[in-house]
């Protein structure tokens, strides 16, 4: 049969080895699909400096527009991220009937209900496996895998970056800003941090996977994001102490007033296995009604964990080519016609138990005080953990642990509290998840 084409839109650290992959396992590629997959078109900056691939067989620009334009091209697989020109290059590869392999999490938050729409209106299939969790075979998971349960929530590890900071810090005793350096040294993340570190990142993927679960519309603009560039070395002591640990979670749930779609920093029981998952390391946790709990785990970015994900979305792309629109997985898990427009739950109705620290003055009663006005709100208190304070200081620590409630029920009581003499600033809160 005659060779599958492909453009590849982006050579960095992705792109490279995505054709590192494709090159080496081009054997192992045709022996399941019984037909090659050649990387026939290549765009990007400075491409012809490049030492990949074989000028000679492969055809180099710098204009993506070629490659997505070229009658040749099967398959055009979308590397360069970002929002504005990637969609430009996605919609024109699908209106010149090109199948689209992206690993772009971004666009795919962002655009996917217009670029989902437009290819189904072409026949043509769009694949995002590499846009969540890397390497770890996430979609593929709850689109098909998991297609016989209602998923009741789902919890996430989906930033490598954040979770490495975590664990420094919680494993060195080291400060939020001098892991980060570290981090950037490293190549773990940008000199602009912030997708990273305040969550943008890790929501871009939580709103995929609620959609794939749900049957949902992607809603990027409606999930809460909270980062962790203010956990302190204090509150990893104290989540110790109560036998916790703070990972930096994406988590939507199904409830009977909506859909949770939220990330943030968060208190985990050490037992849990989740809890465990450290460095760069990423792990989405499924609850179905079915299986029950089921995790996955693996290499969240990287160029060939990445790139294993684009390849065999490039294989399944290949294999989807003879069958009829009618049997093919639907683009988003759910028959279109089957979508349904749950509410998004604000994070105020949001229910859950939370870690709360303050400051207050060391004197008799400021703790009843406290559990006074918590009492007042119907907000039960599960653990308090205060040391003495260092000789000389008359302010210590207080921290609680309360049970689960409404948000909003919460931020009253904390409204009040922080209003007393005696509590000294804001009061921090960190959310909690049993994940049971």
């Amino acid at each position: 049969m005659n060779a599958v084409k492909v453009g590849l839109l982006g050579l960095g650290t992705v792109g490279g080895g995505t054709a590192t992959v494709m090159l080496r396992n081009a054997d192992e590629i045709q022996r399941r699909l019984g037909r090659p997959v050649e990387i026939s078109h290549v765009a990007g900056l400075g491409i012809a400096d490049q030492t990949i691939l074989d000028a000679s067989k492969v055809k180099l620009t710098e204009d993506a527009f070629e490659v997505v334009t070229d009658p040749e091209i099967d398959i055009v697989v979308e590397l360069i991220g970002g929002y504005t020109l990637a969609k430009e290059l996605v919609m024109k590869a699908i209106e010149n009937g090109k199948h689209v392999v992206t690993a772009n999490k971004a666009l795919i938050a962002t655009h996917g209900q217009e670029i989902m729409q437009a290819a189904m209106a072409k026949g043509v299939n769009v694949a995002y496996e590499a846009s969540v969790a890397g390497g770890i075979p996430i979609i593929k998971a709850v689109r098909e895998g998991l297609a016989a349960n209602q998923i009741e929530w789902i919890a996430g590890i989906i930033n490598g970056t954040g979770n490495f900071i975590l664990t420094e810090m919680r494993d060195k005793g080291r400060g939020f800003d001098d892991v980060l350096k570290e981090a950037q040294q490293l190549g773990y993340a940008e000199a602009d941090p912030t997708f990273d570190v305040e969550g943008i990142d890790a929501a871009h993927k939580l709103t995929i996977l609620a959609s794939l679960a749900f049957g949902i519309e992607l809603q990027f603009d409606k999930c809460y994001t909270e980062g962790i560039s203010k956990i302190t070395t204090e509150d990893v002591t104290y989540a110790g102490e109560l036998g916790y640990r703070i990972k930096h979670l994406g988590i939507t749930r199904k409830t009977d007033k909506g859909i949770e779609m939220r990330v943030h920093p968060t208190l985990i029981p050490e037992k849990r296995l989740i809890a465990n998952v450290d460095g760069v390391m990423n792990a989405v946790l499924v609850y179905g009604d079915a299986v029950g709990p089921t995790l996955y785990y693996g290499a969240g970015a990287g160029a060939e964990p990445t790139a294993s994900a684009v390849v065999a979305d490039i294989i399944d792309t290949v294999r989807s080519f003879d069958e009829d629109a009618d049997s093919k997985v639907p683009l988003m898990g759910f028959k279109p016609d089957a979508m349904v427009d749950t509410p998004i739950l604000a994070i105020e109705e949001v229910e859950t138990a939370a870690y709360l620290r303050m400051t207050a003055l060391d004197k008799p009663g400021v703790l009843a005080e406290v559990s006074e006005v918590f009492a007042k709100h119907n907000i039960s208190i599960e653990a308090v953990v205060q040391h003495e304070p260092a000789e000389g200081v008359d302010r210590v620590h207080l921290v609680m642990v309360t049970q689960k409630d409404i948000e909003k029920n919460l931020d009253n009581a904390i409204a009040e509290v922080e209003g007393f003499d005696e509590i000294d600033g804001k009061v921090v809160r960190i959310r909690l998840e049993h994940l049971g």
